[in-house]
């Protein structure tokens, strides 16, 4: 008998700690999907009357890869840009960081900070706080 009460005892003490762990685990709508990775640039655009309009992005030029940018773990975060008809690639290094939804990246001097809209293992899009200009990254 006393074996039973033993073993009622440190299953009701487990079931109340796994019920009071899992009540309040809350990220209060930041996504926990690791923001480092390779994002291929995919589309831009803005918000019209409460609609994304979006479309292929300018930046990337007709016939070659498109335009990268790759988040490293370093914080370091690169811009790869194909120029020319010959698609020659032109790297450009800076840094980032992520604040909860916020994601400044800093490059020659310049900071951009941009809302994380959304962020999956598949897409990343951003919505610049400055001009509202929209972008989307696929990985």
């Amino acid at each position: 008998m006393k074996n039973l009460n033993k073993i009622l005892f440190v299953l009701a003490l487990g079931l109340g700690m796994f019920a009071t762990s899992c009540s309040s685990d809350d990220n209060e709508g930041e996504t926990i999907v690791p923001i480092e990775g390779k994002y291929n640039l995919s589309k831009q655009g803005i918000i019209v009357d409460g609609k994304e309009q979006l479309g292929d992005a300018p930046a990337n030029q007709p016939g070659c890869n498109g335009d990268y940018l790759d988040l490293r773990i370093s914080n370091a975060a690169v811009i790869g840009d194909y120029q020319g008809t010959n698609c020659s690639l032109t790297e450009t290094t800076g840094t980032y960081a992520r604040s909860h939804n916020d994601l400044t990246i800093s490059i020659g001097g310049v900071s951009t900070t941009s809302d994380i809209m959304n962020l999956t293992n598949k897409e990343l899009k951003l919505k610049d706080k400055a001009t509202g200009i929209i972008t989307v990254y696929t990985r």
